[in-house]
């Protein structure tokens, strides 16, 4: 039987990209810091699914976790790096401390997870890494900087290491990067009344289900980056690319997303978000 592992795969997105794997017929390692959240949503997806509590800044711990998927498995076919943490505020007002966890979480965990993988799949030369990016990955965003630096980082090392794979003749191993808008997720579901985060609310807000099915596409058809919605990326990357513009703009782009942020709040205390489950 085929392989995967999800991390952050506790709820949200990642416990929805879990499901997604396990009807397609994968053996998931559903992973997460939080032992509780891991052993119930293995319990949620059923006999195809195992828990596996895991810190992603643990090296170690997640060489070990990759191991246990082969040996289990008989092969690790598909890593999937989603667990992140978001912490909110004007920049020069938070003490380094904030910004070396964004750091150990968010980037060095994707770089423990996308070495760990490919440590298990060089001998079968094929395999897919998928990381959880973000639109703030493609172009800096005001209030959560420190976020947005460390899916910088991240970005750049996973498609620095799909280039490195590829002169090391290991180009079956596949490196894609996700980056979705604002993801009705624990992580920002309790941010409405928060101005820092109002970027996440001002353009398409996904249920993690939607961002699931994406990524399952992403195993019929590898892209190195998959925005979504494209337009939002676009529009990201046309910021990134004039940065003088992009400051004059900031005051005008934020009142808007928090005008944005107050009408998705209502929406909320309303009944009309979230959607019903399908």
């Amino acid at each position: 039987m085929a392989g995967a592992l999800v991390t952050g795969a506790g709820r949200g997105m990642g416990l929805e990209i879990a499901r997604r794997l396990i009807g397609r017929g994968y053996e998931v390692a559903v992973t997460d810091v939080d032992e509780a959240n891991t052993s119930s949503a293995a319990e949620q997806l059923g006999q195809r699914a195992w828990a596996l509590p895991l810190d992603v800044t643990d090296s170690e711990a997640v060489r070990a976790a990759a191991r246990q998927v082969e040996e289990r498995s008989g092969s690790l076919d598909v890593w999937v790096n989603n667990a992140g943490i978001l912490v909110t505020g004007l920049g020069h007002e938070q003490d380094v401390d904030v910004y070396r966890r964004l750091i150990e979480v968010n980037y060095l965990g994707t770089v423990n997870g996308t070495l760990a993988a490919i440590d298990r799949m060089r001998s079968s030369g094929r395999g897919h890494i998928i990381n959880l990016i973000s639109l703030a990955g493609l172009a800096a965003a005001t209030g959560i900087i420190g976020y947005s630096a460390s899916k910088h980082a991240s970005i750049a090392f996973s498609l620095g290491m799909a280039a490195d794979l590829r002169r090391d003749g290991l180009g079956g191993i596949q490196i894609s990067c996700v980056c979705p808008d604002g993801v009705w997720t624990p992580m920002i579901n309790d941010k409405l009344d928060d101005p820092n985060d109002a970027l996440s609310f001002s353009g398409v807000m996904l249920m993690p289900e939607q961002v699931a099915e994406h990524v399952e596409g992403l195993l019929d058809k590898p892209k190195p980056v998959l925005a979504i919605p494209r337009w939002r990326g676009q529009f990201a990357r046309f910021f990134d690319r004039h940065p003088k513009l992009s400051l004059r703009l900031t005051p005008l782009l934020m009142r808007d997303a928090v005008r944005r942020q107050r009408a998705f709040k209502k929406k909320v205390e309303s009944g009309k978000w979230p959607p019903q489950s399908r």
